[in-house]
Order: structure tokens, then C-alpha cells, then sequence
């Protein structure tokens, strides 16, 4: 099944997304056999230069990046991504953290789901505002550990 095709049951979607959580680990598990690479220390003229390749802006959200941020891997480390300037472009330590190493497909159908999601919390309706009430005890929980560390 092609990623872009449109799944007919939930329990497809579900499977479609379980076989790319698991081609990513597979992945993952083939690249720990052979050895990932070493991750590289940037200086600052290479951080300088991969701010500079998004204007200054996170590649992720696309806002503007001010004072602490992270060079995201384009091909994340954990599947392979080179240590290599070509290989990094800036990202906020939150959108980098929420992106994790998911792959690109997997990533999209993340952002299609929260956008979809977003709508139905704005519009109110049943599954908007269970999905609301869930996420904002799944914060307040996250928010608790954060503090007790």
C-alpha cells in the first residue's frame, strides 16, 4: 500500500502505521549491527552556517529562532544521518524533540493528525473535546515530572 493511498478502515490506518513504526526499527536494528556514525561537535561557524540555510527560522515550525536552538538531523542519526553540515538544519529544541526520528512518512501522517485534530477541539465536537480533555491530563502529567526533576 502506497503511503499517499487513503486506508478504507481505522484498523488499516492503525496497521499502516504500526508497519512504519516497525520498518523504522528494523532500520534502527540493521544500523546497530553495523555501527551508526559518530556523532561530530559543530563549531560555531557551522552553527552559523546551518542558521543561516532556513533564514534564521526553525525548519520544523518555521518560526523565528532566538537565542538556544538545536541542529536537527535531516536523516536522523539513529537511521543513518551523517555527522555532516549538508545533514543538519536548525530546529527549536521543542519541534526537534516532538520529531524524534520518525521518518518522513511517519511525520506526516503525525501533522495530518494534529491538524485534524486541532479542528475538531476548535469546532467542539465530541471527539475534539475527548481528545482535548486526554491530551491536556497527558500535560498536566508531563508538567509534574518535568518539575519533580
Amino acid at each position: 500500500m502506497k503511503q499517499g493511498s487513503l486506508q478504507k478502515t481505522a484498523r488499516e490506518f492503525g496497521r499502516r502505521l504500526q508497519g512504519l513504526k516497525q520498518k523504522r526499527r528494523n532500520k534502527r536494528s540493521r544500523l546497530k549491527e553495523i555501527g551508526k556514525p559518530i556523532r561530530g561537535h559543530l563549531t560555531q561557524s557551522d552553527r552559523d552556517e546551518i542558521l543561516r540555510k532556513t533564514g534564521g527560522r526553525c525548519h520544523i515550525c518555521g518560526g523565528k529562532i532566538k537565542g538556544n536552538w538545536q541542529a536537527d538531523h535531516v536523516l536522523a542519526h539513529s537511521v543513518g544521518g551523517k555527522p555532516n553540515i549538508k545533514n543538519y538544519l536548525p530546529a527549536h529544541k521543542l519541534c526537534n524533540h516532538y520529531r524524534w526520528d520518525y521518518s518522513a512518512g511517519e511525520f506526516q501522517y503525525i501533522l495530518k493528525i494534529g491538524v485534524w485534530t486541532c479542528t475538531q477541539i476548535r469546532r467542539q465536537s465530541r471527539i475534539g473535546l475527548e481528545v482535548a480533555k486526554c491530551f491536556l491530563a497527558h500535560e498536566r502529567v508531563r508538567e509534574a515530572r518535568k518539575r519533580d526533576n
